[in-house]
C-alpha cells in the first residue's frame, strides 16, 4: 500500500464511525441561534448517558460493539428530541430545534392552574416526588479551584534579624504566584441517603486525578526552607512566637522539627512511617471528596434550611410563568423568579406539569451573600450560581442527575503584623527578636464543582451498611491535561482552561 493511501485510510478510520467504534465525540448546537446547547442529555438506547458541557461538547464512550439497531438520543429542555442511528452517524455537530409551546395554545389535562397554584403544588409534592431513601450513585465529579491575587504587599517596618530584610520579604512575595489553579476529578460510587441532617455516606473511588502545577509548590517550598534556615540560626529552641496585629495577639509554639530533632533515616521505622502518611493522605482525599459530594447534594431547593429555599419561602420571591416547553414526552412549565425584597437569588424553575416536580433549576445570587469589613479585614462572598437537573429512577422518584455550582469570594487583609520571639528560660527580658511589617493582601478565590450521575440505583439500608469503605486510591498527578487518562470512561467534557492547562515545568 502506498504511503498516502495508508494515510487516507488511517484518517478515515479515525473520523468515521463503524460497528466497532468505541466513542462518539460531537457538539450540540441550536439550529436557530447557532449557539452551543449546554446540559443536553445524550444517551445510548435511552439508558445511562452523559450531559453536554457549557460549550455543548460531549464524548460518549461505548462499552460494546454497535449494531444497526442502536440509537443515540439527545434531549434538552425546550428542544425537540433527536434520534440518530449510531452505525450511520458521522457528524461532529448535532443540531436541535427549539420547541416551546404558546401559553394560549394548550390547556393541560383540562386543568388551567394559576401560577400560585402551580407553586403550591410543587411545595406540597416535594416529599412525594424526590427520593429520600438510600441510593448508590455511579458518578463523576470535578472540582476546580482558581486563585488570583489582586494585591500583595508587605513593607518591613522593623527587624532585629539582619537576614530578614525587605529584599528577603520581597522574594517571599514573588514566590507566591499571582494566579494559580488546580483541578481534581473522581469517578466513583457514592452510597448515601438524601437528608438535611448529617446523614452518613460512603464513597468507593474507582479512579482519580489531580491537575496542578508542582513548580509553584516547589518555589514556595524553596522560600520556606530559606525561612526555616533563618529561624534555626536566630531563634532559641525553647522560645515561642507572639503574633500581633493591632491589639489582637496569639501565642504559637515552635515546632522542634525546625531544629532537625526529627530527622528521618532510611530505617524500617521510617519506611513504615511513610506508609502511614500515604494511607493518611488517601483517607483525607476520600473524606474530602465525600464531604464535597454531600454538601453539593444538600445544597438545593428541597430543604427548608437551604439557602436555595425558593419553594419553601416562596413569599420572598416574585414568580412569572414565561411559557410552556417540553422534555421527552413531558410538558414543562418554565417559571422565572426574582427577589421581592431581602431574598438573595433569581433564576428559572422548570416544573413537570404532570407531577409538579422541579426537574431543573438555574439560579444566581443578585447581591453579595455575605460581607464583612472590620479593622482592615474584609470578606465578600460575591458569587453563587448553578444548575441542578433531576431525573426519575427505578423507584419512580426523582434523584439528582447533574449539578454545577460556581462560588466566588474576595478576601482582603490590610493591617500591621508583628511577630515577636519570647523565651521565659533566659535571663533578662523575655523578648528575643521582633519582626514587624504592614501587610496589604487582596485575594480572589473562585471554586467550581461539576457532577454527573450515570446510574441512580435504589438500595436498602442493609446494602449501605454492608459496604465497607476502603481508602485505597490516591489521585494521579497530571502536570498537563491528558485526554488519554480517562480514555474509555464517560466524564464531563473539560472546558478550555483545563484542556490548555500546562505546568511551567513542562
Amino acid at each position: 500500500m502506498k504511503p498516502y493511501y495508508f494515510a487516507i485510510t488511517l484518517f478515515l478510520t479515525c473520523i468515521l464511525p463503524s460497528s466497532g467504534q468505541n466513542s462518539i465525540t460531537a457538539r450540540v448546537i441550536d439550529t436557530t441561534s447557532k449557539q452551543p446547547i449546554p446540559f443536553a442529555t445524550i444517551t445510548l438506547n435511552k439508558n445511562s448517558g452523559i450531559i453536554s458541557s457549557e460549550s455543548g461538547n460531549f464524548t460518549l464512550h461505548l462499552n460494546a460493539n454497535i449494531t444497526e439497531h442502536d440509537s443515540l438520543y439527545i434531549n434538552c429542555l425546550g428542544y425537540s428530541e433527536k434520534t440518530l442511528n449510531i452505525s450511520k452517524f458521522n457528524d461532529s455537530i448535532i443540531f436541535l430545534s427549539p420547541k416551546d409551546i404558546e401559553l394560549n395554545e394548550v390547556v393541560l389535562l383540562n386543568k388551567n392552574y394559576t401560577l400560585e397554584e402551580i407553586i403550591e403544588h410543587v411545595k406540597d409534592s416535594l416529599e412525594i416526588n424526590y427520593d429520600f431513601d438510600f441510593l448508590k450513585q455511579k458518578l463523576f465529579i470535578r472540582n476546580s479551584y482558581y486563585t488570583k491575587i489582586d494585591k500583595k504587599d508587605a513593607k518591613l517596618t522593623e527587624s532585629s534579624i539582619a537576614e530578614f530584610n525587605q529584599p528577603f520579604v520581597d522574594s517571599l512575595l514573588n514566590a507566591i504566584p499571582n494566579t494559580s489553579s488546580n483541578h481534581s476529578e473522581v469517578l466513583g460510587e457514592f452510597y448515601s441517603k438524601l437528608s438535611e441532617d448529617n446523614a452518613p455516606s460512603k464513597l468507593d473511588i474507582i479512579k482519580a486525578s489531580r491537575l496542578y502545577d508542582k513548580n509553584n509548590e516547589m518555589s514556595i517550598t524553596a522560600m520556606t526552607e530559606k525561612l526555616q534556615a533563618i529561624v534555626r540560626k536566630h531563634v532559641k529552641r525553647d522560645s515561642y512566637f507572639k503574633i500581633k496585629s493591632g491589639i489582637i495577639g496569639t501565642k504559637t509554639e515552635i515546632d522542634s522539627s525546625l531544629f532537625g530533632d526529627n530527622q528521618i533515616n532510611q530505617t524500617k521505622e521510617a519506611i513504615e512511617n511513610r506508609k502511614k502518611q500515604e494511607e493518611a493522605r488517601r483517607k483525607r482525599f476520600l473524606h474530602f471528596k465525600k464531604q464535597s459530594l454531600t454538601q453539593l447534594q444538600k445544597h438545593n431547593f428541597i430543604f427548608k434550611d437551604s439557602d436555595l429555599n425558593f419553594i419553601h419561602k416562596d413569599h420572598k420571591y416574585k414568580f412569572e410563568l414565561e411559557n410552556l416547553t417540553t422534555l421527552n414526552d413531558y410538558i414543562v412549565y418554565k417559571v422565572s423568579f426574582h427577589p421581592k425584597g431581602s431574598a438573595d437569588y433569581q433564576g428559572t424553575l422548570y416544573i413537570n406539569a404532570d407531577d409538579f416536580a422541579v426537574i431543573r433549576v438555574d439560579y444566581q445570587n443578585v447581591k453579595p451573600l455575605k460581607t464583612f469589613k472590620l479593622f482592615g479585614v474584609s470578606f465578600n462572598h460575591y458569587l453563587n450560581k448553578g444548575t441542578l437537573l433531576y431525573e426519575k429512577n427505578t423507584r419512580n422518584k426523582y434523584a439528582l442527575k447533574y449539578a454545577e455550582e460556581k462560588e466566588g469570594q474576595l478576601v482582603g487583609f490590610k493591617r500591621p503584623v508583628k511577630i515577636i520571639e519570647k523565651n521565659k528560660n533566659v535571663k533578662g527580658r523575655r523578648k528575643q527578636n521582633e519582626v514587624a511589617s504592614d501587610v496589604d493582601f487582596i485575594v480572589r478565590n473562585t471554586d467550581k464543582v461539576e457532577m454527573i450521575v450515570f446510574e441512580n440505583t435504589p438500595i436498602n439500608k442493609s446494602v449501605f451498611t454492608d459496604f465497607k469503605e476502603k481508602p485505597n486510591v490516591k489521585p494521579h498527578y497530571l502536570s498537563k491535561y491528558d485526554p488519554e487518562f480517562w480514555q474509555g470512561y464517560n466524564i464531563i467534557e473539560p472546558n478550555k482552561a483545563i484542556k490548555t492547562f500546562k505546568s511551567v515545568e513542562e
